[in-house]
């Protein structure tokens, strides 16, 4: 089974972010970037179906320098090669645009299964899945919490509000993960060692054939700004027995917050 995995490099979930001077991004200084929690189920959800099936894997990310320490990441857990997508003109890009030059660096690659988180943690766009599956114009299965595949079908097992859904198919198609999938496997000291001396093969927007049609000038959304939310005024403490707080409550709700 040939299996791609599409990873996004996000900012550490414990990264004090500031917006950089231009307003237009966060200050890349200092942060350190991982990948995105959601994409780990999917490269261990990747790993467990070579295991059972063989097969090779590929793991794709799109983006700058912060990239290849995620690919290395992805390297030394199992994943079997890497491939970097790094062009001035395709970064920071929408949902569309980075959908598009997923599938286009995907295309060609003969794969039976394309398996990526359900959303990257830095911005929370969960379409990206989709629109990859609409330009290979493959099935998609999305949130999924349950994957088997054999002899050319799949079954997965999703999330949906209030209940479960069994969905059940034929390869090849697009698989989103959701929590829950898997555990998560940690990279061991020899994968590590490992994946530092594997290539990473580097494509750019002219060898996917998107040179001038996707991110820089042709770029379909432009960020403006970027702000920081206002910070949240500090909470009261009300002193007293649940009589005195009430009264002293009702007090607040009419004369400073004014909604009674």
């Amino acid at each position: 089974m040939k299996i791609a995995v599409c990873v996004k490099s996000v900012p550490d979930t414990e990264t004090n972010i500031r917006v950089a001077d231009d307003k237009t991004n966060i200050a890349l200084d200092g942060v350190r970037f991982i990948t995105s929690p959601y994409d780990e189920f999917a490269i261990e959800a990747a790993l467990k179906l070579k295991e059972q099936h063989g097969g090779e894997t590929t793991v794709f990310s799109v983006g700058g320098a912060e990239v290849t320490d995620v690919l290395r990441d992805s390297l030394a857990r199992g994943i079997d090669t890497a491939v970097h997508i790094n062009d001035p003109d395709l970064q920071w890009l929408d949902p569309l645009s980075t959908g598009e030059v997923l599938a286009a660096a995907i295309k060609d690659g003969g794969f039976d299964m394309v398996i990526m988180g359900q959303q990257g943690v830095g911005s929370d766009n969960n379409q990206v899945p989709s629109i990859v599956a609409e330009f290979l114009d493959m099935p998609q299965v999305t949130m999924v919490v349950n994957l088997e595949a054999a002899e050319g079908k799949f079954k997965a097992e999703r999330e949906i509000e209030g209940a479960h859904e069994f969905v059940e198919g034929s390869l090849p198609c697009v698989i989103s993960a959701q929590k829950g999938l898997n555990e998560p496997r940690y990279p061991s000291i020899k994968g590590v060692m490992a994946a530092r001396r594997k290539p990473i093969e580097t494509k750019d927007a002219e060898a996917l054939g998107l040179k001038g049609k996707v991110g820089g000038d042709a770029r379909k959304i432009v960020l403006k700004e970027m702000r920081i939310p206002a910070s949240r005024p500090q909470g009261t403490v009300l002193d007293g027995d649940a009589s005195t707080q009430a009264k002293k409550l009702v007090e607040l709700l009419r004369q400073e917050a004014k909604v009674l």
